[in-house]
């Protein structure tokens, strides 16, 4: 079952790249567009008969690969990586349903998009390091072709110092890994076999420093965070809906399951670290967006802050704060991906994003009235705004970190309230006022453009208002994941003054 969601978008990813005859934009779209729903109706289907209430990986699929070396194919899902999973299939649906019918090269475009959206389920589902690696591996180039050719005009700046970073996170990572496996004395890179609590402090703190290293690139955290902005910027809207939404996701869910979980001793000793670190990404990350008049750009800084209440959680390791990570990853990934699409649109039809260009969109005769509006709901969701997604996720996660970090949560609590001053200059100054002479007849705007915010909004509503949908399919496993490393950060907990 598991295999489909990987092997589905490799083939249609081989439908359109290799069809023998000519094959239209419109075609093409068509074609990545069926697969990709496809895919989302399967990881649905996968949801519904998942068991919330099973410890452990469910539907496991394992296969042999390179005894040699120990790789084997190994797959599971459980409640962490589900809803990573069913929200990798949803951005998709949306990044290629919001690419225009015109696009330039569209075969190769939709192959590496559906490419991208294979490399990303496979290391959601992996349960072997190696195999987890290869996949991570896997959409590094995907992503750095989608910058690189249908970017804008310092792409290929853009694309190379991506690659550069995500080439060095992945060969940290990797070091990780081997390390875990040969100092463990494992047979084998498979999860279930690893027994990296038996290792001493030291070795862990090791292979830990790798682990952060690796996946903060990736998150991003301060200060491996400088090629996001820039990949943004120069990145269309759908790959940026993608870049935000879902492949960040893969440094904080390697952050859960590969540093929180296989190494405790060492997690629970660096716990008040990593909990500062998470207070410098937040502030950091705030104060850049404010400092933004490029809207995209501001946006992307708002990801660096954002992300680091994930890495406080997890420095609390708390049940409530394990929770409040995922659900943050999740709220963070249909927020952002809303905001990027919105910014898209309004780049689209005024040709600017520069907020010294841009204002008076909310016009109703001659602006953007619906999509400011939509706008509007989305920085209130990013906000957190009661009532929605963003709220109970940040909530969670102050609830949850506060009884073990109550001066570092205190402080990224201050984030978000410069969340709501950058964003409110957004609105003040892109949306509110007179329409600018710059940005007058502005070309219409269709329901193409709203549909897949307006879905987005839905569902960040649902959340918000019903939470227990998410968190009925992640409470069990997080619950099983911290316990044993609840039980080395309170032991270790005197050695601190926190």
């Amino acid at each position: 079952m598991l295999s489909t969601l990987i092997l589905l978008p490799l083939i249609g990813a081989a439908c359109i790249g290799f069809y023998p005859f000519a094959i239209t934009a419109k075609l093409s779209r068509i074609i990545a567009l069926v697969f990709s729903v496809i895919i989302f109706l399967w990881s649905i289907f996968l949801g519904i008969h998942f068991n919330p209430g099973e410890i452990g990986q469910q539907f496991a699929e394992s296969l042999p690969w390179v005894d040699a070396i120990g790789l084997n194919y190994n797959l599971g899902v459980d409640g962490l990586s589900l809803p990573l999973l069913i929200l990798n299939a949803l951005l998709t649906c949306i990044a290629i349903y919001s690419t225009d019918e015109s696009q330039q090269r569209p075969r190769f475009y939709y192959s590496l998009i559906l490419l991208l959206s294979a490399g990303v389920t496979g290391a959601f589902l992996a349960q072997d390091l190696l195999l987890f690696f290869l996949f991570y591996e896997l959409e590094l180039i995907p992503l750095y072709l989608l910058i690189a050719i249908w970017g804008g005009e310092k792409r290929g700046y853009a694309a190379t110092k991506f690659l550069i970073y995500t080439a060095f996170s992945g060969i940290v990572i990797l070091a990780s890994f081997l390390g875990m496996v040969w100092l463990s004395g494992s047979p084998s890179f498979g999860l279930a076999t690893l027994n990296t609590q038996s290792l001493s402090l030291a070795t862990q703190l090791l292979l830990l420093a790798g682990i952060l290293v690796g996946f903060g690139v990736k998150i991003p955290l301060v200060p491996f965070h400088t090629w996001l902005p820039d990949a943004h910027v120069e990145a269309s809207t759908p790959i940026s809906v993608l870049l935000a939404g879902i492949l960040l996701k893969l440094g904080t869910y390697g952050l859960l399951r590969f540093g929180m979980d296989l190494l405790p001793d060492a997690w629970a000793y660096a716990a008040p670290w990593l909990a500062t670190w998470a207070v410098i990404s937040v502030l950091f990350g705030a104060s850049c967006a404010i400092a933004q008049t490029d809207m995209k750009k501001m946006v992307a800084y708002s990801s660096v802050g954002h992300m680091g209440y994930v890495l406080l959680a997890a420095a609390a390791s708390t049940p409530l704060s394990t929770l409040g990570a995922v659900m943050q990853m999740i709220s963070h990934g249909l927020i952002s991906a809303m905001l990027f699409l919105l910014v898209g649109v309004v780049y689209k039809k005024a040709g600017s994003r520069d907020l010294n260009v841009v204002r008076g969109l909310l016009n109703p005769e001659r602006g953007l009235p619906v999509i400011g509006s939509l706008m509007i709901f989305a920085v209130m969701a990013s906000a957190g705004v009661p009532g929605m997604v963003g709220f109970i996720s940040e909530f969670i996660v102050f609830r949850g970190s506060f009884e073990v970090f109550p001066v570092q949560t205190l402080l990224a609590m201050l984030g978000n309230g410069l969340t709501a001053v950058y964003f409110l200059n957004l609105l003040n100054r892109a949306f509110f006022g007179r329409l600018s002479a710059e940005v007058t007849n502005l070309p219409r705007v269709y329901w193409s453009d709203r549909i897949p915010a307006i879905i987005l909004a839905v569902i960040i509503v649902i959340f918000g208002i019903q939470p227990n949908w998410l968190v009925h399919y992640t409470e069990a496993t997080i619950t099983t994941m911290v316990k044993t490393n609840n039980h080395h950060l309170v032991a270790s907990r005197d050695s601190f003054d926190l």
